[in-house]
């Protein structure tokens, strides 16, 4: 689903519950490899000896590490601390302050994370109908937002609706000289 080219909310129709929960499993292991960069970036920014030059920035960091965690917007937010400065430009933010890079890694972490619990449990779900033991012959039309199955309506396959395979055979005819007679 991650490879829907930014689409935010999709119906795909679906064989079997092993092939959505396949699909989630798939969806989880990239977020989980985006979330091990976006931490080492962090990681990596937080202990930058240039940054421990400035006896603000551990101040400042912590600081924006726990507005974020609590869910507060910068400069959405009028009343949230604001930590880094953000000036608005048509619909962007846009900030040279040295904090802003580290925010917006804070901020899609905490977002990879979220997104990462509600793919877990989705999974979870899936899991447990397939332990049910549903029918093979339904069809899963999945309600998908933000690349997390939040809903599944049960289809029942009709007549012959199958997986459309496509199987041919190739052959090339040589061409070979013949000596006039």
């Amino acid at each position: 689903m991650l490879n829907t080219d930014g689409l935010l909310t999709e119906i795909r129709t679906f064989y079997s519950l092993k092939e959505i929960r396949e699909n989630v499993e798939a969806e989880l292991d990239q977020y989980k490899l985006l979330l091990e960069d976006y931490s080492q970036w962090l990681g990596s920014l937080l202990r930058n000896p240039e940054s421990a030059k400035d006896p603000e920035w551990s101040k400042k960091t912590a600081e924006l590490q726990k507005v974020l965690r609590s869910g507060g917007r910068k400069k959405e937010d009028k009343g949230a601390a604001t930590v880094t400065e953000w000036v608005q430009f048509k619909d962007l933010l846009l900030s040279a302050d040295v904090l802003g890079e580290a925010e917006i890694l804070f901020e899609a972490v905490e977002e990879l994370k979220s997104k990462i619990d509600k793919l877990e449990r989705a999974k979870n779900s899936i899991a447990d109908l397939e332990r049910y033991g549903l029918g093979k012959d339904l069809l899963y039309v999945a309600y998908i937002h933000d690349g997390v199955p939040e809903r599944v309506f049960f289809k029942p396959k009709k007549g012959e609706i199958a997986k459309f395979e496509f199987a041919t055979d190739f052959s090339v005819l040589g061409q070979t000289q013949q000596s006039a007679e």
